[in-house]
This record gives C-alpha cells, structure tokens and sequence, in this order.
C-alpha cells in the first residue's frame, strides 16, 4: 500500500516544507534559470523539480540539495534558507513596493497642459 506523504506529516512541517520550495524557486527565478535547465543539471524530471518547489514532502533531500546546486554551485543549504545569495536580495529589493511622491507645485506647472 502506497503511503501519501503529504497526509502523514504534521501540518506545520508541510507548511515549512512549502515555505522551503518557495525560497527554491525564488532563487532559480533571482538567478534567471529555466525549471527545465535546474532539472538537467541536477538529473532530476521536471515534475520532481515542480514537485520540490512546490514543497511536496516527498521529495528526497538528496534531490533537494542536488536541485540547489545545479542553481548556485557552492551555496549551502543554511545559506539559502538564511536567504543570503546576493541574487535573492537583488530580486527582494525588485519586487519591493515603491513609496510613490506626490509631485512639487514646480513639476505640476510642467506638466499641466
């Protein structure tokens, strides 16, 4: 009989391993790599890296730490838990909002026609 993993994990360690997949595709996003690509390189099917970032907990660490390598060689899993890749942090300060100003007496003259 086939075990779903998903129904025997607690809830809190499913969300955390969503949050994980989350912070995944996040640095193959910051990075600008294909999902097809990180696949290859890590010698995984595409479904299983859709699975990971999705934080399916039925994925092995194995291909876990494979996945996060063919991304970033050399950075570790603490590292990208703790989300220092310089790529993660470039991609966090994009998505930021913009605090939008309201324009001076000056430039609405300018630009009122």
């Amino acid at each position: 009989m086939r075990i779903q993993q998903s129904a025997s994990i607690k809830p809190e360690l499913a969300e955390e391993g969503k949050q994980l997949g989350d912070i995944i595709a996040r640095l193959r996003i910051a990075r600008g790599v294909k999902q097809t690509e990180a696949a290859l390189r890590a010698n995984i099917s595409r479904n299983t890296a859709y699975r990971l970032e999705k934080g399916d907990p039925a994925v092995a660490i194995g291909q876990i730490l494979r996945y996060i390598d063919a991304i970033a060689p050399g950075i570790t899993l603490m590292q990208l838990v703790a989300e220092n890749d310089p790529a993660l942090t470039a991609l966090k300060m994009k998505e930021q909002r913009q605090r939008v100003r309201g324009l001076s007496t000056e430039q609405l003259r300018e630009v009122d026609f």
